[in-house]
């Protein structure tokens, strides 16, 4: 079966051998397009992840973006990272064989044995109150991790598709399946809105129920991880009472 035979129809698709960041490539490609595209590089010479952070991509591992027009309020458009994240979760399943070791970490982070083996980035472009379009960065270490020292301290460790799983996969059919599933997802979450995206979501997350740390920059909160809320929010049991954190980063 060909990729055309596979490939989500209407969407484009955009194979580069280098570019500064995939992200900065939809900013520019975005007011050209006629549809959504994914758009694939080889090769980052300036990627960064969340907070601006650098992010390293060694060879064979995956970089891409989808770059949409999206339609809704900024505060739903923003609910597509839990669309890309169920798609990354389904398209793991796909070329590994096997979904128990996947989990999702709150709020833009996929798990493999505890690990993290990808990461989304979601940037929006746009003036005012409105979103023109947005970009979904996704990271996959296929090949590859970073070394301990390269994360931030007390992180999770990061993890590669293959070391974990034996499954190799090139970044052109990683692409194939990721694709596929997020058209199914991006189809679900505009008729059906975000209750099933949440309901899905919140069955493969990681440490659901469980003690863990959110920091959000001006406080940290320990407590108990009891759902993620309608608005996208992670909900936390504190000591303190029940709290809604709508941006942190989490630490187990």
């Amino acid at each position: 079966m060909s990729i055309k035979d596979t490939w989500p129809e209407g969407v484009a698709r955009h194979v580069l051998g280098e570019t500064d960041s995939t992200n900065a490539e939809a900013a520019r490609l975005a007011p050209h397009l006629s549809g959504p595209a994914w758009i694939l590089a080889h090769r980052q010479t300036a990627a960064r992840g969340r907070r601006g952070r650098a992010w390293q991509m060694p060879t064979g591992n995956f970089a891409a973006t989808y770059v949409m027009r999206p339609t809704e309020r900024p505060e739903v458009v923003a609910l597509r990272s839990f669309v890309a994240s169920l798609a990354l979760f389904d398209a793991f399943v796909a070329v590994s064989g096997r979904p128990e070791p996947f989990a999702l970490k709150w709020p833009n982070d996929v798990l493999l044995n505890g690990g993290k083996v990808a990461g989304i980035l979601l940037e929006s472009l746009g003036q005012g109150a409105s979103v023109d379009h947005l970009a979904i960065g996704i990271g996959v270490n296929l090949v590859a991790a970073p070394g301990a020292a390269e994360v931030e301290a007390g992180a999770v460790r990061p993890v590669s598709l293959i070391e974990e799983t034996g499954a190799r996969v090139t970044p052109e059919e990683f692409l194939t399946q990721l694709a596929r599933a997020y058209a199914a997802w991006e189809a679900r979450f505009t008729s059906e809105g975000f209750a099933p995206i949440r309901s899905a979501w919140l069955a493969r997350a990681a440490r659901l129920g469980q003690p863990i740390t959110a920091k959000t920059g001006r406080e940290t909160l320990l407590g108990t991880f009891e759902t993620v809320d309608e608005t996208g929010a992670l909900v936390l049991q504190t000591a303190g009472g029940r709290r809604a954190v709508p941006a942190a980063d989490v630490f187990f």
